[in-house]
């Protein structure tokens, strides 16, 4: 099964252990607000309206910082820029844990949206730019997101053992604190690592093209329709799992009872089953092909979220159900990075992907927030995650319908051919426009 994995050579390898683990410590940054829920509606009396719209905001700024990084990335390098990327929110989640209001902390949760949009576009672009065979494309990019299980992971350790440690007042800001130790090991990771011959070729070729034109490509012609039909295939999957994944620590300790140890041991076997779902949807993405793989996942995700939240059954069986729960909310996931990257030509493919995805993280935003509105006096908070992350798995199984499969494609002709298009009009544009497009990385 790892045979794909001992034919990559060094330069793939130091890109898949780069981007695995900045994501991960994108994802622990990101889903450790969610274990600390609980803890600060009872620190700051903070409504659960409040602590949706610190994530909803949180995301919608990562839509600005992925746009931003993607066009700098698409003219200077994605490795240059990624160095930077993982330092914004690393420092940012730091400055989380010396808040001292809601509002202080929707501010710097924010300032890390712009950092971790970034750099978790940028990740998946590198990776899949990085890849020799497009057979081992949906693998790879699926491992690389399997990285979404260890940062999760580590956010459930973290919050587990600092509880643990600390009294709540303490114990919360210590768990922000620790989000800037990983990416120093990240930015050690990249130190040497070089741009992928793909991206060379494509800066080369691309003329002096100003970064409004390339942003506006996304948004015209034949890359119109996938931009749209992307943002919401990850608005529905990230969505759904926004709903679930923020919400759950709090419905297992407030609506099931569970303290400290038992909300993180049944955290542990969802974490897990979402490991061994990443796994199984990566070679699932190649085998199957991107668009089965989603609607299929999906299909299942809905069902068991139905079944975990709504249905009523033991704390024993919750406990196992978690696990099934896990692989099918991640799955989903596995080739999401092969199919923007496929979407988009290479010289404009980290904006593409910047727009695409974190359009969706703005898409998926209102879902947490729709959990905590609905769960305002209108309904339980077990039916307010379900339903809500039911229309995100409906949403992904629609828009997957409607993508072409591109499984298999050559990144260097993706995109329909729209690179000939850059090519006439550079050549229709002054020189003065980006002077600095040709500098080498």
């Amino acid at each position: 099964m790892l045979d794909w994995f001992r034919e990559l050579s060094r330069a793939e390898r130091k890109g898949f252990y780069g981007a695995f683990l900045g994501h991960a410590v994108d994802v622990f940054d990101f889903m450790i607000y969610s274990f600390l829920i609980s803890t600060l509606l009872a620190q700051w009396g903070m409504s659960k309206s409040m602590a949706g719209a610190i994530v909803t905001w949180t995301l919608v700024s990562s839509l600005i910082g992925a746009i931003g990084a993607g066009l700098l990335a698409d003219r200077f390098g994605r490795v240059r820029v990624l160095r930077w990327t993982i330092l914004v929110f690393a420092v940012s989640c730091f400055l989380c844990g010396i808040s001292t209001s809601p509002e202080q902390l929707m501010m710097f949760r924010m300032l890390q949206g712009l950092g971790f949009g970034g750099e978790s576009s940028l990740c998946m672009v590198l990776v899949t730019e990085l890849i020799r065979n497009p057979a081992h494309r949906g693998k790879y990019s699926g491992f690389t997101a399997s990285s979404y299980s260890f940062g999760w992971g580590g956010a459930a350790i973290a919050y587990a053992i600092t509880f643990n440690l600390f009294e709540p007042e303490v114990a919360w800001r210590v768990c922000f604190f620790l989000g800037i130790l990983p990416a120093l090991v990240v930015v050690y990771l990249r130190r040497n690592l070089q741009e992928p011959e793909v991206f060379l070729k494509s800066r080369a070729e691309r003329g002096n093209v100003s970064a409004a034109a390339d942003l506006a490509r996304v948004f015209r012609g034949p890359l119109l329709r996938k931009t749209v039909l992307c943002s919401l295939l990850s608005g529905g999957m990230l969505g759904a799992y926004y709903a679930i994944a923020t919400w759950l620590p709090t419905f297992l300790k407030t609506e099931r009872g569970l303290s400290v140890f038992g909300t993180s041991s049944y955290l542990a076997v969802t974490i897990l089953g979402s490991l061994v779902g990443s796994v199984a949807g990566a070679y699932a993405t190649d085998r199957w092909g991107r668009r089965l793989t989603y609607m299929a996942f999906a299909a299942g995700a809905f069902v068991m979220a139905m079944i975990y939240m709504v249905i009523p059954v033991s704390n024993t069986s919750m406990l196992f159900l978690g696990f099934p729960l896990g692989v099918l909310m991640q799955g989903v996931f596995s080739g999401i990075g092969a199919t923007i990257s496929e979407s988009y030509p290479s010289s404009i493919r980290a904006t593409g992907y910047g727009v695409s995805y974190n359009l969706g993280r703005v898409i998926g935003s209102f879902f947490p927030l729709a959990v905590g509105w609905l769960n305002s006096g209108r309904t339980t908070l077990a039916l307010a995650i379900a339903m809500v992350a039911g229309v995100g798995y409906a949403l992904v199984m629609v828009s997957a319908a409607m993508l072409p499969e591109t499984s298999g494609i050559d990144l260097g002709q993706a995109g329909g051919g729209d690179d000939g298009e850059a090519k006439q009009q550079a050549a229709a544009e002054p020189v003065t426009v980006a002077p600095t497009a040709g500098r080498p990385a």
